[in-house]
């Protein structure tokens, strides 16, 4: 609507006493400025127009909290019954069941654990994989995702933690780093966590999935020494890590001929003795 007066302001005065309305409520206009003749008199008064802005609907906090929820029953369900699917898939006598909602946690309950576990728990890592991906589909925040058989987690996570700190000695006591086996980011945490306030050593991961594995490194690493391969190398070609070589495992000859006796841990090599004519050459340079 346009409003007149002898000035801007009184026009802009008028206009929204008679819409009821404050600035901040009104879109403001100014069409025309007013013009004055001679003596001050008003020649052209000034003109406005004043209009009602438009203000931006919002949804009650409350009830969008509700809907957000609402989602999350029903996506954590939705996970529940696609692992199920993939077990009936897999013609596995199972059954997998919503134990808790956060962090979301599916408890499968099998006839055969040890079918659904996999070797080192590999299957039921793997359906963990899916189950996360499911749930998180078209999700703005990531929610995590465990999917646990025969509590297997809590009993795997304790022997890793026993796992950790024994090598921790190991590293501390001969100043060397010590590789372990490739684990899952699940389980390479659990290590990390289990010796972050440790005062000896200190742990990296290292490597590329799913060969990725954890270092643990002592604060007083020798730098000339070689890391040890906890469980790695065993069974093929000797240990190599210890000193001495690989032929140590086979005897103390240079071809494997020998005793046939394993060496007894981290050893230094026992110094031969010199030939006659190693002595005798020696003797002769005496005083040299």
């Amino acid at each position: 609507m346009q409003f007149t007066g002898k000035s801007v302001e009184e026009a802009v005065k008028k206009g929204l006493e008679e819409l009821s309305l404050t600035e901040d409520d009104a879109h403001i206009v100014v069409l025309e400025e007013a013009v004055k003749g001679l003596f001050g008199r008003i020649k052209k008064e000034a003109v406005v127009e004043i209009t009602v802005k438009e203000k931006k609907k919002e949804k009650p906090a409350k009830k969008e909290k509700a809907e957000k929820e609402e989602f999350s029953i029903d996506s954590a369900n939705d996970t529940v019954e696609f692992v199920q699917a993939i077990l009936d898939k897999l013609s596995f006598v199972a059954k997998a069941t919503l134990k808790e909602e956060d962090p979301l946690t599916i408890e499968i309950i099998a006839e055969n654990p040890a079918e659904v576990l996999g070797r080192k728990g590999e299957s039921l890592d793997a359906l963990q994989t899916l189950a996360s991906a499911r749930y998180n589909l078209n999700k703005k925040e990531y929610k995590k995702v465990v999917v646990d058989c025969e509590n297997y987690r809590a009993r795997r996570e304790d022997t890793l933690v026993a796992l950790a700190h024994r090598l921790e000695a190991k590293a501390t006591e001969t100043r060397r780093e010590v590789i372990l086996e490739p684990m899952s980011p699940f389980e390479r945490r659990i290590i990390h966590t289990a010796l972050s306030n440790s005062e000896t050593v200190t742990t990296r991961s290292d490597g590329q999935e799913p060969n990725r594995y954890v270092v643990i490194v002592p604060n007083d690493k020798d730098e000339f020494s070689r890391p040890y391969n906890a469980g790695r190398n065993k069974g093929r070609n000797g240990d190599r890590d210890r000193k001495g070589g690989r032929n140590n495992f086979r005897g103390n000859g240079r071809n494997g001929r020998g005793n046939g006796r394993k060496p007894s841990g981290f050893t230094e090599e026992r110094k031969k003795k010199p030939s006659g004519f190693g002595t005798y050459l020696g003797n002769s340079l005496k005083g040299e």
